[in-house]
């Protein structure tokens, strides 16, 4: 009896590890791919700001950027994998809990549900770019517009629009609070980090968050616009909202401002990949 106790008590500590190997392995690769993703939305906007717009500033113009590019396709699909992967490890979160002493309330639960739906739909995107089917060819400004035109011919549709702008704002408020106040530290191996790699990836998430959170809450805000107006052409994705800081008093220096924090956030999601604590 102990032997075969001792025996199912191994081969559960074996499923914990390799389940823990996995879901570990996905998550890192998933944190590279969003930088990548940030990283070249940022050097697009950049672009735009000194005067160079030809291309989409959103994930379509990433996907493009990198299409063009050396082993193009062999890197759109290692990209789509690596969201994939961030999917799967927002999913174990879902069913298994996080890290941290409130992992497993259902609250966070629950986010990490969105964030797994909103993952898979992000990966599939890439893939279906990277399959050539077009599937991700299409901009965040078009999705956006098609997505609103057809909740406000839905019943309560402004209603329903105008509070999911809301949300997007709340989120987007939430993201850069949380940078501000550094609680990425909390899931960080700090103890491993070198002193001045600490300090540069507090820059990074500090400034990578505030920038997108600000970019979250402006898509929010433009969104709330479209409902009370009754017009999907007011809603705007991310590479009309980027583009509309250009159009403010500051003109293009808020833009480049903003493109700069996208290019943070980006290289802050490499650290993350490297030291996280998953």
């Amino acid at each position: 009896m102990d032997t075969s106790v001792t025996a199912r008590t191994g081969g559960l500590r074996a499923r914990r590890a390799a389940r823990g190997s996995v879901t570990e392995g996905a998550a890192r690769a998933g944190l590279t791919a969003r930088g990548v993703i940030y990283l070249l939305v940022g050097v697009l906007a950049l672009r735009i700001a000194f005067g160079d717009g030809a291309r989409q500033a959103d994930r379509s113009g990433a996907l493009a950027e990198i299409a063009e590019g050396p082993f193009g396709r062999v890197l759109l699909w290692a990209l789509g994998a690596g969201l994939a992967g961030m999917a799967v490890w927002r999913l174990s979160e879902a069913v298994f809990g996080s890290i941290g002493p409130d992992g497993h309330k259902p609250r966070k639960r629950l986010l990490a549900v969105v964030r797994c739906v909103f993952y898979v739909f992000v990966a599939y995107s890439v893939l279906a770019f990277a399959a050539g089917s077009g599937g991700g060819s299409r901009s965040s400004d078009e999705q956006s517009k098609d997505v609103t035109a057809r909740a406000l011919h839905l019943p309560a549709g402004q209603w329903l629009v105008g509070v999911a702008g809301a949300g997007i704002v709340v989120a987007g408020v939430w993201i850069g609070a949380q940078a501000l106040r550094r609680t990425f530290r909390d899931k960080l191996k700090l103890g491993e980090m070198p002193s001045r790699v600490r300090r540069a990836v507090d820059v990074a998430g500090v400034a990578g968050g505030a920038a997108r959170g600000l970019v979250f809450a402006a898509v929010g805000a433009f969104a709330v616009r479209a409902a009370v107006a009754y017009r999907p052409e007011k809603a705007k994705g991310v590479d009309d909202t980027l583009r509309s800081f250009a159009g403010t008093p500051a003109g293009p220096w808020l833009l480049a401002l903003v493109a700069a924090g996208l290019v943070l956030f980006g290289v802050f999601s490499f650290a993350l990949a490297r030291w996280r604590r998953v």
